[in-house]
């Protein structure tokens, strides 16, 4: 390809979930559309992500699009719990039905984007070439897309096959009568362990930290349910937006010392065998503000561990002590607890042992050494920052983004960065994304942007920034609404400490999903408080 300048009214960087809605949101308001996705196809996370047994852990009728009421009463979801190749076949027939996916240039990566303040434009530059010339851009990047991968001595050095969950082969693996090796016990290798100890001559499974989690009671789902929640869409949807989580929770909406302690039993029970984190973690009101009310809780679901469990010092090891439940990511499993119980799985505590290196054969410990065929990463992700710390965004003054989060990441409604002109992030730092419904939070998200540059064109404005003020005054209130809760008091992505260096700081907005939407309409209503533009 030349290096010949495209020009163009919008970019849109990214083929997921956001960037199929942006892509049709953006045409209907006649806005001439380039748009980058470094995958082959659409599909985002759910394109990346393969690996066996993977699942949403949002039930698919919340974990979808609600702007379209074709697209809802044409799609039909098999199971409650969709599986990956169920989310991105969904994906897939959604981009078809809007006729977007010729929009996209497949396998192409934004490597730059300079913002020229006398021409009030982006230039855009990717790995292939392309040079386009861009009022606009749309990151829709996602918020766990940068896979975090560990520095592990003698990584190059390993004979067997070394993978990742976030970047699995398109092309089944077999782990029958191999040796297996998981580092990680967060939401994948809760996932993938079960299924490679249902094959494999012996699992290794290498935990740190452990996770909280829930059996997911997935099923087929019912006919009548489906043609219910069909019948029901428009007012199943609004419930979900005025929210908290952006999803239908069931909650009783009481707090936990209202009950006696028979009377949380029974609810705490009732929620478990629903079989949902979002209702689990929705139970009570103040599980995430009150210690006493989320310890009660957490000892519930340590009975569990320990029902679920037979070898109570493995039990022991394998339930969460160093945080509070809900402050991470409460995860959903098929069979992960019971997993333990089999002669072929060994659990390795990274906190009695550290894991030194690995070999040409498998991996060593500060105990010994272990041969494996396979090392599999289930390492999580350099979340919500990490993929936009990589490209080379160059704002007003020739400051990088990069550079301007080197502190804290901050934004303006997690919309928008000061600096950096005519572009906006979908589900950014500082937005409810991460501890919601993604789905719902991403059409918030483009609904709000594609409204607000139809009153940039409206107006003839070339170029809108949000005021250093008023994005000040947004992380402030993202941080005060923060603290009471119980999320700072523990080392998760939320808080960006799974990655050395990282700043600590809660990185979503805690105040809910309907109540945020709520700020971003007082926002627009109000001619677009906190931006400033040139005409």
């Amino acid at each position: 390809m030349t290096n010949t300048t495209e020009t163009t009214d919008i970019v849109i960087v990214g083929a997921g979930i956001t960037g199929i809605y942006m892509a049709h949101k953006a045409r209907e308001i006649g806005l001439n559309i380039v748009a980058f996705e470094r995958g082959s196809g659409v599909g985002g996370t759910w394109y990346w992500n393969r690996y066996p047994g993977l699942r949403c852990d949002v039930e698919s009728v919340n974990y979808s699009y609600s702007f379209s009421e074709e697209i809802q009463q044409e799609w039909t979801w098999k199971e409650k719990f969709p599986s990956q190749p169920e989310i991105l076949k969904y994906l897939e027939f959604v981009a078809d039905k809007l006729d977007v996916t010729p929009l996209f240039r497949f396998d192409t990566e934004v490597t730059d984007a300079v913002w020229n303040e006398q021409r009030q434009k982006w230039t855009v530059t990717t790995n292939r070439g392309d040079v386009v010339e861009t009022t606009y851009i749309v990151w829709g990047t996602g918020i766990l897309s940068t896979p975090k991968i560990p520095e592990i001595p003698g990584m190059a050095e390993f004979g067997g096959e070394l993978l990742n969950t976030a970047t699995w082969p398109h092309t089944p693996v077999d782990f029958t009568g191999k040796k297996v090796a998981v580092l990680g016990t967060g939401s994948s290798g809760i996932q993938v362990i079960p299924i490679a100890a249902e094959q494999a001559e012996h699992v290794y499974v290498l935990q740190r930290t452990p996770s909280y989690t829930l059996p997911a009671h997935n099923k087929p789902l019912d006919a009548d349910y489906v043609a219910h929640i069909k019948a029901n869409y428009s007012a199943f949807r609004a419930e979900a937006r005025a929210s908290m989580l952006g999803a239908v929770t069931d909650s009783i909406g009481k707090n936990t010392f209202d009950l006696t302690p028979e009377e949380q039993e029974v609810e705490l029970q009732r929620v478990y065998d629903y079989g949902s984190p979002m209702r689990f973690a929705s139970t009570f009101d103040d599980i995430v503000v009150d210690l006493e009310a989320n310890k009660v809780v957490a000892d519930f679901v340590e009975r569990k561990i320990r029902e679920r469990v037979a070898n109570q010092a493995i039990a022991d090891k394998l339930i969460p002590t160093t945080y509070p439940i809900v402050s991470r990511r409460l995860c959903i499993d098929t069979n992960y607890y019971e997993t333990f119980n089999r002669e072929n799985v060994t659990l390795i505590d990274l906190f009695e042992e550290e894991l030194v290196r690995l070999t040409p054969t498998g991996f060593e410990t500060t105990s010994g050494a272990y041969d494996v065929d396979i090392f599999i990463l289930a390492t999580g992700f350099d979340a919500m920052t990490g993929t936009l710390r990589r490209i080379n965004i160059v704002g007003r003054d020739g400051i990088t983004l990069k550079d301007k989060w080197g502190k804290a990441p901050s934004t303006y409604m997690g919309l928008s960065v000061s600096g950096f002109p005519n572009s906006f992030m979908v589900t950014g730092p500082g937005s409810p994304s991460a501890s919601s419904n993604v789905v719902l939070s991403i059409e918030q998200h483009v609904e709000w942007i594609t409204n607000m540059l139809q009153f940039l064109q409206k107006e003839n404005i070339s170029s809108f920034d949000p005021t250093p003020e008023a994005e000040q005054s947004w992380v402030n209130h993202v941080a005060e609404v923060a603290a009471p809760t119980i999320f700072p008091l523990a080392d998760t992505w939320y808080t960006g400490t799974n990655i050395p260096g990282k700043p600590r700081v809660v990185i979503q907005y805690l105040g809910g999903v309907g109540p945020y939407e709520a700020a971003l309409l007082e926002v627009a209503n109000d001619t677009y408080r906190g931006f400033s533009f040139t005409h």
